[in-house]
């Protein structure tokens, strides 16, 4: 097989490029060569919002590209109409964000859409540029060349949002941790190795539409994500379990200062932790069992000294230390 990647060099590419070349495909990534490329894959560079940023792609076939885009939905579109009469099928990695807020608890790949996008738009918010970019790709490759993949909280080696390092960060350091409840909250993730090799399935089978891309519901709780961090870091940490209310009234926000976590019962929680997956499970979608994940994303921030990357246009993760050890004293 034949794979372009649009980008293919930070956590979700990067998986996509690492997964094709263990399956021995022929790899090609196209971006701006501000990071390394893995040795064995062909590198072309290019900005694609500047003028004539795309002139690197003007030859050549493969059999799929995969598109990793998540600002302003016209650099898709430009890419897709210069692509579709020489690549067999487009794969973007969406996000279930693009579903109407709130998307009710199970909602699956028929639940309705945010308003207002378009192919071929400028940068606007994140739900609207996705969807605006899914448009594009259906535009230019028709809805049987395309995938769309609406992924869900991705986590994993090479992360660069700063949800999973941060955890491990925080209970590396150990002492009493602040662990928000319930235990037993059940959460959806997507590995993002396993992701890779779900798209690279895709291409092999020649699928085409909508996929919601996360963990099967109950495949992971917020008790077993935090256990797995103090077994793997080996801190001598404490997890002290907090009421949604008691974390809540101290003003502490849900999925940013507290990564990953969501309130139970709250619209937040059916639109993110409560999806319907079953349509990716029935065309391959297997996910490793999340002590992996974390001793992986472990492993990957040893080797780099401890500290993740961070993309410049995502927000900072985190609990303050003295918020945390303030709602602790309480």
């Amino acid at each position: 097989m034949r794979l372009l990647v649009l980008g293919g060099t930070e956590f979700a590419g990067r998986a996509v490029v690492e997964a094709a070349l263990g399956r021995g495909w022929k790899v090609t990534v196209f971006n701006r060569g501000r990071h390394e490329v893995p040795s064995g894959v062909r590198a072309l560079q290019g900005d694609r919002t500047a003028p004539d940023g795309l002139a690197a792609l003007a030859e050549g076939e493969w059999d799929a590209v995969v598109d990793t885009w998540s600002a302003a939905p016209r650099a898709v579109h430009g890419a897709a109409r210069l692509l579709r009469d020489r690549v067999a099928r487009y794969v973007y990695v969406s996000t279930c964000s693009v579903y109407a807020w709130p998307a009710p608890a199970g909602h699956t790949e028929e639940a309705p859409l945010v308003e207002g996008a378009e192919p071929d738009a400028e940068a606007t918010d994140y739900a609207r540029d996705k969807r605006g970019a899914e448009i594009a790709v259906v535009d230019a490759f028709g809805a049987e060349r395309s995938v769309l993949v609406r992924a869900g909280l991705i986590l994993g080696p090479y992360e660069n949002i700063g949800r999973l390092p941060w955890w491990l960060g925080r209970i590396a350091r150990g002492g009493p941790v602040l662990a928000p409840g319930p235990r037993d909250l059940p959460l959806q993730y997507i590995d993002v190795r396993d992701m890779a090799e779900w798209i690279l399935g895709a291409v092999e089978r020649e699928l085409s539409g909508p996929y919601n891309m996360i963990s099967p519901q109950g495949h992971a709780t917020m008790g077993s994500l935090l256990d797995a961090c103090v077994q793997v870091t080996g801190a001598a940490a404490q997890l002290r379990w907090m009421e949604a209310k008691v974390i809540l009234d101290a003003g502490i926000e849900p999925w940013t200062q507290l990564p990953v976590w969501v309130p139970a019962g709250s619209d937040m929680h059916d639109h993110l932790h409560s999806v319907d997956v079953s349509r990716a499970v029935a065309t391959g979608l297997t996910c490793r069992p999340v002590e992996e994940t974390v001793a992986d994303t472990w492993a990957w921030l040893q080797e780099i000294g401890g500290t993740a990357p961070m993309r410049a246009d995502r927000t900072s993760k985190g609990l303050d230390p003295e918020v945390e050890a303030k709602v602790l004293g309480r």
